[in-house]
């Protein structure tokens, strides 16, 4: 009994993390990826967004609402989110593995 409480014990972080990276992303991030990848990895010429700062991810998010950076679709993307969602796309992709 103590063994295979120990065995346990022993490989729950391993389950953990691996919980952890198969999260998917949140619904609103969902539309994310069918340019930026599967996990944020990048496509082509699209930015890779997988393990950014959450906060670079944040402001960019706002900056392409504003139309303060410039875009090709991008700008109009960003301004049909929320910024609840925005956060919580920005705090999912950096979580990603780089």
């Amino acid at each position: 009994m103590l063994r295979s409480l120990g065995y346990a014990l022993f490989l729950a972080p391993a389950f953990v993390l691996q919980a952890a990276a198969q999260t998917p992303a949140p619904l609103a991030g969902q539309g994310c990826l069918g340019c930026h990848g599967s996990a944020g990895q990048g496509q082509g010429p699209v930015a890779a967004l997988a393990g950014r700062d959450r906060g670079e991810i944040i402001a960019a998010m706002r900056a392409f609402a504003a139309n303060e950076r410039p875009a090709t679709i991008m700008n109009r993307i960003a301004r049909g989110y929320t910024d609840a969602e925005i956060e919580a796309i920005a705090a999912w992709f950096a979580a990603q593995p780089r």
